[in-house]
């Protein structure tokens, strides 16, 4: 499985959309609130533009978050699971290790 790393404007765009849909906005009416285009606010959402600070907590606002919870990348479903394959891989590379570190042992007692 490769493993896929998404970017901080992948993120944002994720974030943002979810966060729209959760709130049941759609795009014209978020920008609205935003004081934005809708078409940029679609812009975003595809990661072809990334928002000033300023432009953020405006969208943040609109949504009724904090602007740090556009960043979260686990806040997403996709994130999530980056997340959850990340550690899983961790937790195998680990017991791999302790199996490998615990063969040389015994095999060196034996010796």
């Amino acid at each position: 499985m490769p493993n896929k790393k998404l970017g901080i404007r992948e993120i944002l765009a994720l974030n943002l959309k979810e966060n729209r849909q959760k709130c049941g906005l759609t795009q014209e009416k978020l920008a609205e609130k935003a004081g934005i285009s809708a078409n940029y606010l679609s812009m975003v959402e595809v990661s072809k533009k990334f928002p000033t600070p300023e432009m953020l907590d405006r969208l943040a606002n609109a949504l009724k978050i904090e602007t740090f919870q556009l960043f979260d990348a686990s806040a997403t479903a996709e994130g999530a699971l980056l997340h959850l394959e990340k550690s899983i891989i961790n937790k195998i590379t680990s017991v791999i290790k302790d199996t490998i570190r615990e063969t040389i042992n015994e095999e060196c007692s034996k010796s």
